[in-house]
């Protein structure tokens, strides 16, 4: 069995062929999809803002090490693609952005150890 790793990836795409209705819906919705809502989760997150023009979703996305993060952000993007046409939304071409937060190095600096003046 392969080693999962815990990815968290951003897929950012932007709006087309929004239909009136759809407009009108993710404008109706937009205060609850702000700054405020980026959170990373394994359902997703979506942000945009009035414009319109942009959006982004932020998963979590559990995956095999060994297919890497490129297998990640296809996963996620699949995601998204699923969820947008689940709403009828339309969009353009996606792109992601995957993080290993299990290679992630973490850099203490400023921390200092004890007897270092």
């Amino acid at each position: 069995m392969s080693t999962q790793h815990t990815y968290r990836v951003i897929v950012r795409g932007t709006w087309e062929g929004l239909t009136d209705v759809a407009r009108e819906r993710l404008l109706a919705e937009v205060e609850q999809h702000g700054l405020a809502a980026m959170q990373f989760s394994e359902e997703g997150s979506l942000t945009y803002d009035r414009v319109l023009k942009h959006f982004s979703f932020r998963y979590v996305v559990v995956s095999d090490a060994e297919d890497g993060e490129e297998m990640a952000g296809a996963i996620a993007e699949d995601r998204v693609e699923t969820e947008l046409r689940a709403r009828g939304y339309g969009h353009g071409e996606l792109r992601s952005t995957a993080t290993d937060m299990d290679t992630m190095k973490i850099n203490y600096k400023g921390r200092r150890t004890s007897g270092t003046v």
